[in-house]
């Protein structure tokens, strides 16, 4: 019996949390469709660890074709400086 009791007298978290409820329904369409808006692009927004892991994809591509080319010309100067020689 001492459950009826208890239940008929609102503590101060049920109360708090009834006004925010009354509060949430006091706002404007707009104001909380541009608040759903604004969290979905900052949930699907590219994180600084994509956009590092591209940029260092890109600098090991280039860095391997510098390196191809460094090579292929380097052997061609050196075949060149060869028959030169005889």
């Amino acid at each position: 019996m001492g459950r009826k009791d208890a239940s008929a007298a609102r503590t101060p978290v049920d109360q708090y949390r009834k006004q925010i409820g009354k509060q949430d329904y006091k706002k404007t369409r707009p104001m909380l469709k541009a608040t759903r808006l604004k969290a979905e692009a900052k949930k699907t927004a590219p994180g600084m660890k994509e956009v590092s892991l591209v940029l260092a994809a890109i600098l090991v591509f280039l860095l391997a074709c510098y390196a191809f080319f460094y090579l292929k010309l380097s052997e061609e100067v050196d075949l060149d400086l060869d028959q030169d020689e005889n």
